[in-house]
């Protein structure tokens, strides 16, 4: 028997022997990799959290801004009519001044009635509150509403020849039409 003694390959001893050390940079490599990883998700994280922070304040801000548009909605649905009242209540003082004078002949009674009447119809206008007074005019549908209709010798068919209520608009929207009689031709005879 013979002991051999293996000798190391000149080679393979020179792998050994950087192996190790290889193995110790590796190590000292995955530290720092893993040291800036770490501090890579920290950064994502702090971002994560500022984008989310914004997201939420910005929802809140939505929010707010949603809540005071409803409160300046109601408001204003709430006293829109607030500056008419007020002219309106001209209207009101005038009356309980005619009604407070005691007695009053027809004609001053007339006249304050007449004066009550500039003030309301000002006031209307002021808030472009128009008559629709269509008397002598084509009948329209979409302003009129014919109550009947009359024959008529000295009016073209479907010209409104009397007006029964005067209509009004509102920026030219109609807030009531006109009650009208409308004239038609006069049937013919047979004889």
């Amino acid at each position: 028997m013979t002991d051999t003694v293996k000798k190391p390959d000149p080679a393979t001893a020179q792998e050994e022997e950087t192996a190790p050390d290889t193995a110790a940079s590796n190590g000292e490599d995955s530290g720092a990799t893993e040291v800036s990883l770490q501090d890579e998700l920290e950064e994502v994280r702090k971002k994560a959290d500022e984008y989310h922070d914004r997201v939420m304040r910005m929802q809140a801000e939505m929010e707010n801004l949603r809540k005071r548009a409803e409160r300046d909605i109601s408001k204003t649905h709430k006293y829109a009519i607030e500056k008419f009242a007020g002219e309106l209540l001209q209207v009101k003082d005038s009356l309980e001044l005619g009604l407070d004078a005691g007695e009053v002949d027809a004609a001053k009674l007339q006249e304050g009635s007449a004066l009550t009447l500039k003030v309301l119809t000002s006031a209307l206008q002021k808030f472009a509150i128009e008559e629709v007074d269509p008397l002598g005019e084509a009948f329209d549908p979409n302003l009129h509403q014919a109550m009947t209709t009359e024959e008529s010798d000295e009016h073209e068919p479907n010209t409104v020849i009397r007006v029964m209520q005067k209509g009004y608009t509102l920026h030219e929207r109609l807030l009531r039409p006109a009650m009208v009689i409308v004239s038609r031709a006069p049937e013919e005879s047979s004889g």
